[in-house]
């Protein structure tokens, strides 16, 4: 069956947030991230996401903030628009279609309502040539217009954002490519070439890598692929250019860029260190080392008091003028040092794999956002090519979370390689797990694979190896002067006909342990590790064991390296069903009985969603991903859907993630889900009338039900003087240091004074407030009498008033109680809603 429109692919959380130079706002308050086909807004002081601009429909490739307007930005993409974003509401404002792709974006002061691009050159399909063009933004009234008025102004450049810079506030601009530096002035309307050698006299490479413009000064600073900065002047004529060469950089420099008042130059490369040059006296530098992965941007505010580093680890550095790192956003780390398989924490339910090197990362699905890093091989990583070092290759947890088992590994120059295997305990104290056992060469050669024991009495792990055995670890306890430990030591070895194993499984309630020996499939008993039952499938090696869960637990399910996904009975011992269908991952729901399998075909990967119980799927998609996908993990969602599709309902317990072969981290989306969330979004409706404080927030809705229902008593309370919004006592009190405060006792007269509401006639309602108090002294010692004489003083005049006014009188007790409402003070009402 096919898949149903309403479940997409999309691309999640995770997505690299340094593939382009992130860019401060002009209050420096927020950064701006490209990430995938979204924009993330972070906040520069609290690390955290505060929008996510979506909108385009395929990588976006620049930001730049819009030089009219700085509280928006422009965006360019892959999809062939510019658009144009309110980044402080996250609102998009208005749409550009261009048409080809478009690889970089470039704004000036001096060049209102033009925006450059970097796109392709329609007159070479053939090879990759780009050129910078001027788009002319029409002011059309409409959020999607078309923009074509484009004119060319330097022909093959680099499409790097970092190869371009603008000088003088838009007088020139610089675009730098292999070993040619082209300067283009706008007002002579004149481009300059100037080359280099491919290597000098002594075999450096010469090739451009980045270049920036001094603000002010007529001065291009270029980065080259042997570490040198070049500083060049006198470029405005063909043969008089001069220029002045400076070197700390051991390799190539990455990023290059003037602070906005160009007194300093910052650059920086592979060797995660942040060098500050002043300008004017380049022999002068400060560094700011030690920062974790190669910087590959680098970004200034438009202040200068602080800057921003992209990193190659997808981290983002903000750093104070001083060289003080002020915050750190770390993104999901993919690439190639990613070994490990995708796994799921039991206890955060973060997804945990390869990170730093010699790391696994903890990143949260929900929040987008990395917990923490665990250090694994404890070793300083040094960022040379060629060295041999220790890499984390494989990861497993226990059911519960409360050990986590890893295998690094070091390849040696004869050939071997140098395994050790780690168990961590997690510690509640610490809150992270602690290293317990340390196990040097548990095999001989490479470890194939590994899995716990979930559900039985003491945890066991299992572990497979190239050397033809397949061993079992347990938990034992010792006890010395120093108390009770806790250590890990093998309790069995076994194999089988001297094959070499590869996959191992244990079925849910840990009865059963499945080793494949090539083609073989064993079953055994753990705790007597008794052979129990074997599975021959030819041809081809097996590739993956997993075992059924719930009500489909009496299946267990192998894919081989023939293209064979077979389904073993095991209690008829016999073979329930098989396919031709060459699986290359099989994943099973913890939380159900479905499973998942990864199938490659003709350069694409198939999913295909079903239970064991029966062979046709509950779901299938063609092509879900371009290349081939290696891992993929389901991780339980935080509140269950209520999914009324059949083909659909897979998804209602948890969610499937799978890295693409460009390592992007994908998933699995339903449109009903996404309207849910879009339309709850929209269901917090705020009237305009009400001071935005939660305490109104919260009695908004009650205060104007009052207000419908015209009672006198809150007509009488409104008509009241509100009190100020913001009150100068409270703003001083709050806003003064500690040390200058005179005392409470002093601060306390003052502070409720600045509560009291000031109020009109004042004085003459405390007149009028005495004489009822007189008066009802009186009417309380003669009451009888009075009443009396007013009903002889009143007479039929009262009669007659009332027959003319058509209401009825008040009584002296309801004359009272009204009198006793006058004198209430209702000003702690205003008060509270003040704070």
């Amino acid at each position: 069956m096919e898949a149903p429109a309403e479940i997409r692919v999309v691309r999640c959380g995770g997505s690299r947030i340094t593939f382009r130079k992130a860019v401060f706002t002009l209050d420096s308050k927020f950064l701006l991230c490209p990430s995938g086909d979204a924009i993330k807004v972070f906040s520069s002081s609290t690390e955290e996401c505060v929008h996510v601009l979506q909108g385009h429909a395929n990588l976006v490739t620049g930001i730049v903030l819009n030089p009219s307007n700085h509280l928006q930005v422009y965006s360019c993409s892959l999809d062939g628009t510019v658009k144009l974003w309110d980044f402080t509401d996250g609102i998009l404002i208005k749409t550009y279609v261009v048409g080809p792709s478009i690889f970089s974006i470039h704004v000036s002061k001096k060049h209102d309502g033009v925006v450059f691009l970097v796109v392709p050159m329609a007159s070479n399909k053939s090879q990759e040539v780009y050129q910078l063009v001027a788009l002319h933004l029409p002011r059309s009234p409409g959020q999607e217009v078309e923009a074509k008025e484009m004119s060319a102004v330097i022909c093959d450049i680099s499409p790097l954002p970092r190869a371009i810079s603008f000088g003088r506030e838009g007088e020139y601009i610089a675009s730098a490519k292999g070993v040619q530096l082209s300067v283009y002035f706008f007002r002579k309307q004149k481009e300059y070439r100037f080359s280099l050698k491919a290597t000098d006299k002594k075999g450096a490479k010469n090739s451009f890598t980045c270049v920036s413009c001094h603000p002010e000064d007529d001065c291009i600073a270029t980065g080259h692929a042997d570490g040198k900065i070049r500083l060049w002047r006198n470029f405005n004529q063909k043969k008089e250019y001069t220029y002045s060469t400076e070197q700390w950089h051991h390799s190539a420099v990455a990023a290059l860029t003037f602070s906005p008042q160009g007194t300093k130059l910052l650059s920086g490369g592979t060797e995660s260190v942040l060098v500050q040059w002043h300008y004017g006296a380049v022999t002068k530098k400060d560094f700011l080392p030690r920062l974790g992965s190669a910087i590959e941007h680098i970004s200034v505010s438009p202040d200068g008091a602080l800057y921003c580093t992209s990193h190659r680890d997808n981290k983002v550095i903000v750093i104070q003028s001083s060289l003080k790192v002020s915050a750190i956003i770390q993104g999901l780390v993919t690439g190639d040092d990613v070994q490990t398989e995708l796994l799921i924490d039991p206890r955060t339910k973060a997804l945990v794999l390869n990170g730093k090197p010699g790391h696994l990362q903890f990143y949260s699905l929900h929040r987008d956002k990395q917990l923490y890093n665990l250090d694994i091989v404890q070793q300083e990583y040094i960022h040379e090519s060629g060295l041999r070092q220790y890499g984390v290759v494989q990861a497993a947890f226990d059911s519960d979370g409360t050990w986590l088992a890893t295998v690094e590994e070091r390849a040696e120059e004869d050939g071997g390689v140098d395994v050790s295997l780690k168990l961590w305990a997690f510690s509640e104290a610490a809150h992270s797990f602690q290293l317990n056992t340390t196990i040097y060469m548990p095999h001989e050669g490479h470890i194939c694979s590994m899995c716990f024991r979930d559900g039985g009495e003491t945890t066991t792990l299992v572990t497979t190896g190239r050397d033809g055995h397949f061993k079992a670890w347990v938990l034992a306890e010792d006890t010395d002067t120093q108390g009770i430990s806790s250590h890990w030591s093998c309790e069995f070895v076994g194999d089988y006909h001297l094959l070499t194993p590869s996959a191992c499984c244990f079925s849910a309630d840990g009865s059963l342990l499945a080793v494949s020996f090539r083609e073989v499939v064993t079953v055994w008993r753990p705790g007597t590790w008794e052979l129990l039952a074997t599975f021959s499938q030819p041809p081809g090696d097996i590739r993956d064991l997993c075992f059924g869960r719930l009500g489909c637990s009496k299946f267990l399910l192998g894919t081989t390296t023939e293209g064979v996904l077979c389904c073993w009975n095991l209690l008829t011992c016999s073979v329930e069903w098989s396919t031709a269908l060459d699986v290359i991952l099989l994943q099973s729901d913890p939380l159900s009985d479905n499973m998942a399998a990864f199938s490659a075909a003709a350069g694409s990967t198939d999913l295909f969603v079903f239970k064991p119980s029966e062979p046709r799927p509950l779901y299938s998609q063609k092509a879900v991903s371009s290349g081939v996908v290696r891992r993929a993990v389901f991780a339980p969602r935080q509140e269950a859907l209520q999914s009324c599709e059949e083909s659909a309902q897979w998804l209602n317990r948890s969610r499937l993630y799978f890295l693409s072969d460009n390592m992007d981290l994908m998933t699995f989306s339903i449109k009903s889900e996404e309207d849910r969330i879009l339309a709850s979004s929209k269901q917090l409706v705020v009237d305009d009338s009400v001071a935005l404080t939660p305490f109104c927030l919260l009695l908004g809705k009650h205060r104007q039900a009052q207000r419908n229902e015209q009672d006198p008593l809150c007509e009488q309370v409104a008509a009241r003087t509100q009190l100020p919004q913001r009150s100068t006592a409270v703003r001083e009190l709050l806003h003064t240091p500690a040390h200058v405060l005179p005392p409470a006792s002093h601060l306390c007269t003052m502070f409720v004074n600045s509560l009291l509401i000031s109020k009109p006639g004042v004085r003459g309602a405390q007149e009028s407030e005495e004489e009822d108090m007189e008066s009802e002294k009186e009417e309380e010692m003669g009451e009888s009498e009075e009443e009396m004489e007013s009903r002889d003083a009143a007479g039929r005049p009262a009669i007659q008033n009332e027959a003319a006014d058509g209401t009825a009188s008040l009584s002296k007790s309801q004359e009272r109680e009204l009198r006793q409402i006058r004198k209430a003070d209702f000003s702690w009402v205003s008060a509270a809603l003040d704070c």
